[in-house]
């Protein structure tokens, strides 16, 4: 685990979270709006894909492109929590409508080092994290129009995950589900059960009130797709780690859930998309993109 740092989150400043749910990928996409400024982020956003046809489209992301730009706010920065295996990102493409920042947690280049050789990239794939704007390390903070942002690197489900601590909000990516969701696989190259526990631990330490924001939601026993939780009710209900879990129970109890998971559909192309910032990658003399799939590797 990376050392720790200590800050006092600031309760009394409570961003507006404006959501966007994807059901193709169920992912919940946010803009996170000062209430003192018109600036705004953007957290986890979404490209479309028909995968069977190979053809993208951006209509969720024009959504919040016009739900932005029809309030007069301004888009300050792009964040992704991690480097996400189950939906392309849109954030170049917000980005070249509305402007800001693109950031992303330091250890992408792991990331873009694994799967740089899964993918069999060449030379010219950069593996630095050069793709982004920004690479934000343990500690970090930044600022949002008057809100300042902390951000604590909180790996297991990959090495890259970060969460984004925004006054009485907090942005766990794929860390933690609702309660009744649990917590995120840790079986993909670089996760690691027991590192995900040590890093839920941290972000249940988190004060009580604050307010948790999930990536995804699957609407467990057909109940009503939800996205916002407490740390409270997680540390109380949360059926993987709520109620005192213990480390060695945890990781025991999700590797064996691993073992029985499949591949998320949308992982071939969300990965050699992602580590690339959301780009697709160079096309071929003949102006044509594709896709590679690795065989027998994942």
């Amino acid at each position: 685990m990376p050392p720790l740092f200590a800050f006092t989150p600031t309760m009394l400043v409570k961003p507006e979270v404006i959501p966007f749910f994807d059901e193709a990928t169920n992912t919940i996409t946010y803009v996170v709006k000062d209430p003192d400024s018109d600036a705004c982020a953007v957290i986890d956003s979404v490209m479309d894909i028909d995968y069977a046809a190979g053809r993208i489209t951006h209509d969720g992301a024009d959504k919040i492109v016009a739900h932005i730009h029809d309030n007069g706010w301004s888009l300050e920065w792009l964040i992704e929590t991690h480097i996400h295996a189950d939906h392309l990102s849109a954030a170049p493409y917000i980005q070249e409508k509305l402007g800001g920042r693109l950031g992303v947690g330091e250890h992408i280049t792991v990331i873009q080092n694994t799967f740089g050789k899964i993918f069999n990239e060449g030379t010219d794939f950069q593996r630095d994290g050069s793709q982004f704007d920004q690479l934000f390390a343990e500690g970090d903070s930044y600022t949002i129009g008057t809100m300042t942002v902390h951000v604590m690197h909180t790996p297991g489900h990959t090495p890259a995950c970060m969460t984004h601590v925004i006054g009485d909000a907090a942005f766990v990516g794929d860390t933690l589900f609702m309660p009744d969701g649990g917590t995120a696989r840790a079986d993909f190259p670089g996760g690691d059960a027991r590192t995900l526990y040590r890093s839920i631990q941290r972000v249940l330490a988190l004060p009580d009130a604050m307010r948790l924001f999930m990536c995804h939601d699957y609407g467990p026993n057909g109940r009503d797709i939800r996205w916002e939780t407490t740390v409270a009710d997680e540390k109380a209900h949360n059926i993987h780690v709520g109620n005192g879990m213990d480390e060695d129970a945890f990781v025991k109890m999700r590797e064996a859930r691993d073992v029985t998971l499949s591949m998320p559909k949308l992982i071939i192309p969300s990965l050699q998309v992602n580590m690339r910032a959301g780009q697709l990658p160079s096309a071929d003399k003949d102006g044509k993109t594709f896709l590679k799939v690795p065989i027998n590797t994942l």
